[in-house]
């Protein structure tokens, strides 16, 4: 079996993961495992997972491109007898769309994310990530809004969450000297109570709303904003100034993209998820609490299933920094906290997704 995976690139991001983890698995099992975008930092390792990486700009938005994008991926079909094509984004995946029906080969989507859609030539747009021949939602939120959008036919979406790597995200792989490192690294004190938002920095990830909570919080909490601005300076720019505005400047800390956020994890007292937006599935809050972290994430989407409210986590109100602030001080009531790693291996493990996964992909090439 030969699957082809399409993305716009191979830069930091949960897509991006997935699509590595789905390698691992095609390639540890003997089949063939393609993947075509424009490249980035993560092309070394899919490769070192057994992974064949084909470049092209696949995600341009230039629609007089699309007859010559299709084109590419029909050759690709034929020179590598793909089997499957599976697409996980919305701009590469009509030409891959068209390019499979041509070849009689099954097409896949999964739907990453809930895209917004305030016009009707935008939900079209949309549309396609709906229209595979399985269509693989990665938590029920997203399952239920597939079907409510789009008309989808239940029968088939199937639900696979997306993964964590137990292995990777395990607390006894990380040193308390490693984190200490790492709070250095970010020019956090020590003894300082340390707040960290892990994700790209893009405002719908809320890291406005993390600030505003700060200036509630005593003067010995930090807060970190950690993730790779993808060419957002002025963004970044913005939440240095609202930091300066209200006298944060030295409590709040960007240091950028991190190769290993289980380090930054384990260097924070407690994980924020404020996404003002829906999250589709909510990664980084799985993947906090698989290293046993205290998670408070926003009460709406993905993260409803993932966050026990009260229990692993708090849930709060999206967009109220004061409720956020209140949360953040309240994690010692937290109960279940301890527990949090065995229900995100049971529930969400990377293993879970790639067997899952490899079902799909078997079940759909079955006479």
């Amino acid at each position: 079996m030969n699957v082809l995976q399409i993305l716009p690139d191979l830069n930091a991001g949960g897509v991006e993961r997935t699509v590595l983890e789905t390698v691992e698995v095609l390639a540890a099992n003997g089949h063939g495992a393609h993947v075509l975008s424009n490249g980035g930092r993560l092309v070394p390792e899919l490769e070192d997972l057994g992974g064949v990486h084909h470049q092209a700009n696949i995600g341009s938005k230039n629609i007089l491109s699309v007859p010559w994008r299709i084109a590419g991926v029909r050759r690709l079909i034929a020179e590598h007898k793909i089997d499957i094509v599976h697409a996980r984004s919305r701009a590469p995946a009509w030409p891959a769309m068209f390019a499979a029906r041509a070849e009689k080969v099954p097409f896949v989507t999964t739907y990453h994310g809930v895209y917004n859609a305030k016009s009707a030539l935008k939900r079209g747009y949309n549309s396609v990530m709906a229209k595979g021949d399985i269509v693989i939602a990665n938590s029920n939120f997203t399952c239920e809004h597939i079907i409510r959008e789009h008309g989808t036919d239940p029968h088939k979406v199937v639900v696979i969450p997306r993964g964590v790597d137990m292995a990777v995200f395990d607390p006894a792989r990380v040193s308390m000297d490693s984190a200490s490192a790492r709070r250095t690294q970010w020019n956090v004190p020590a003894g300082a109570n340390l707040v960290l938002l892990p994700g790209r920095l893009t405002r719908w990830k809320g890291q406005t709303v993390a600030i505003e909570a700060l200036s509630y919080l005593p003067p010995d909490t930090h807060l970190v904003l950690l993730g790779d601005p993808q060419g957002r300076d002025d963004y970044v720019a913005e939440l240095r100034g609202q930091a300066k505005a209200l006298g944060l400047s030295d409590r709040v800390h960007i240091p950028g993209h991190d190769a290993d956020v289980a380090v930054a994890y384990m260097a924070a007292d407690v994980i924020i998820c404020p996404s003002t937006d829906p999250e589709a599935f909510g990664r980084t809050a799985a993947e906090a609490q698989a290293m046993g972290r205290p998670v408070i994430a926003a009460d709406h989407g993905g993260a409803v299933e993932v966050v026990v409210d009260g229990v692993t986590g708090w849930r709060t109100p999206p967009g109220d920094a004061k409720d956020l602030a209140d949360a953040i001080g309240r994690v010692d009531e937290l109960t279940g906290v301890g527990g949090a790693r065995d229900r995100i291996d049971t529930k969400y493990s990377k293993t879970a997704l790639q067997a899952s996964l490899l079902k799909v992909y078997t079940d759909l090439l079955k006479p």
